[in-house]
């Protein structure tokens, strides 16, 4: 297999971590278009000793740690240390946290790429572990028509301190319950039984409220195109329960940060 297509066949899920580490689409996608600029720009810069994939991986956090994209995805050197740059950026134990738990990675190939060793991997994974357990809970609506997938679901939710506030099986139920209940988080499986779309019932509920969704499907590729707009935050099926966890955590994470970035009202 060629260079070419072993980039490609990592590609979606690099845009997948790529979004649930800078919270958007867009952003997510510039960092992965800027990594392969540089690659272009010099192919050694890829280094595949832990497999291609992790090499992916790697250079991508080097770029990430590197650059600021802004909204018009353009790439502009910021001299200043990463913990001082912008005030949503995931910190370092939120990345080992996702490359772990929604990546799949082990913690030496998670060491690899974040130029780091396992003892300090672990140490980061545990820190992100405390930080999402110390989270304010949340009031959650599922949006899934299958009974045993909602029943998993909503019991990993409630472990993780959350309420579920309903289950939605169809996109009527759905819109009906999130106007009525106003959840701070939404988990969406994309394409229900009936022939409604998840993703249709969350479009229309954000024309009405801000809330932090998270999308499930057993297609992930096919939402991470980067062709279109597509979800900043996905799951694939069948997900792991850290999995679940690591990305809830992380819509809310952006979201909470929007709300304090937001100016404040002047007293009156």
């Amino acid at each position: 297999m060629s260079r070419s297509q072993l980039v490609a066949e990592h590609l979606p899920l690099l845009r997948r971590y790529a979004r649930a580490l800078t919270g958007s689409q867009a952003s997510g996608d510039a960092y992965v278009a800027a990594m392969l600029e540089a690659m272009l720009g010099d192919p050694s810069v890829l280094d595949e000793s832990h497999g291609p994939r992790a090499g992916l991986f790697r250079l991508f956090t080097q770029i990430w740690n590197s650059v600021s994209v802004n909204e018009d995805a353009e790439v502009t050197t910021l001299p200043m240390p990463p913990e001082r740059r912008l005030s949503n950026i995931t910190p370092l134990p939120r990345q080992a946290f996702l490359l772990l738990s929604l990546e799949g990675f082990s913690e030496e190939e998670v060491a690899f790429v974040l130029g780091t060793d396992v003892a300090e991997t672990r140490r980061l994974a545990d820190a992100a572990g405390r930080e999402m357990a110390a989270e304010i809970a949340t009031d959650v609506l599922i949006i899934e028509d299958e009974t045993f997938i909602a029943m998993d679901l909503e019991s990993l939710v409630k472990n993780l301190g959350h309420n579920v506030v309903g289950v939605a099986r169809t996109h009527a139920d759905a819109v009906a319950l999130a106007k009525n209940k106003r959840p701070g988080l939404i988990l969406a499986d994309i394409q229900l039984a009936d022939g409604s779309s998840g993703l249709d019932a969350v479009n229309e509920l954000l024309r009405t409220f801000e809330v932090p969704v998270v999308f499930i499907t057993a297609y992930p590729e096919r939402f991470l195109t980067g062709e279109r707009p597509e979800p900043a935050f996905l799951i694939s099926k069948p997900f792991q329960p850290a999995m679940v966890s690591a990305v809830a955590s992380q819509a809310l994470f952006f979201q909470r940060n929007s709300r304090n970035r937001a100016p404040k009202a002047p007293a009156a």
